[in-house]
């Protein structure tokens, strides 16, 4: 299985490896924590008690690392609404959950034609990304806090250790009103 996926991504045939080149290029323009248009009278309050990403209290400081099952479950989340978007062909979930600051920056289709590589080799990348949602994120390194433009951005980087290739995903979240929002998505399989 492993031979046939090498030889699916890692193929001679130049226009395939110039596809996943531009794949790269993508991930790497979206990877930009450089969030526009930072006007934070234009974020939306979300303050349902049901949102189990919610961290807000009123001695909650935004520089705050969540706890580990926080942790856990926002990347699972987001490594699930990936796997949802490539399956269907709809990124219209994953983009609405996502920050503010990811969407001024991107717009629907353009997340979309970055990930058509992943989308268009679903039946090899589907069932890859099916066993990472099952399995626990291991962070490499720790995740942590790094303030930028006086926002808090949580950095979770990692994997999970799927067969034949691992899930190794690049993720960081803004808190805004509270929460924590998707600011950068990287998914490498290899």
């Amino acid at each position: 299985m492993k031979k046939i996926i090498n030889n699916l991504i890692w193929s001679g045939d130049n226009r395939v490896n110039g596809l996943i080149a531009f794949a790269i290029v993508g991930f790497i323009a979206f990877g930009c924590a450089c969030p526009k248009g930072n006007d934070q009278a234009n974020s939306t309050s979300n303050t349902s008690s049901d949102n189990p990403f919610s961290t807000s209290s009123d001695s909650d400081s935004d520089s705050e690392m969540p706890g580990d099952a926080l942790l856990k479950a926002l990347v699972k989340e987001t490594t699930a609404d990936f796997a949802g978007a490539i399956s269907t062909g709809d990124f219209s979930r994953l983009y609405n959950k996502a920050s503010k600051d990811f969407q001024s920056t991107y717009t629907l289709q353009e997340t979309q034609d970055v990930f058509k590589e992943f989308v268009n080799k679903k039946r090899v990348v589907g069932p890859i990304l099916a066993k990472a949602i099952a399995m626990e994120p291991q962070f490499s390194p720790e995740p942590s806090i790094r303030t930028e433009q006086g926002l808090s951005i949580l950095v979770a980087n990692g994997k999970y250790p799927t067969k034949p290739v691992p899930t190794n995903f690049e993720y960081e979240y803004v808190k805004r009103d509270g929460s924590w929002k998707m600011l950068k998505l990287v998914i490498k399989l290899q």
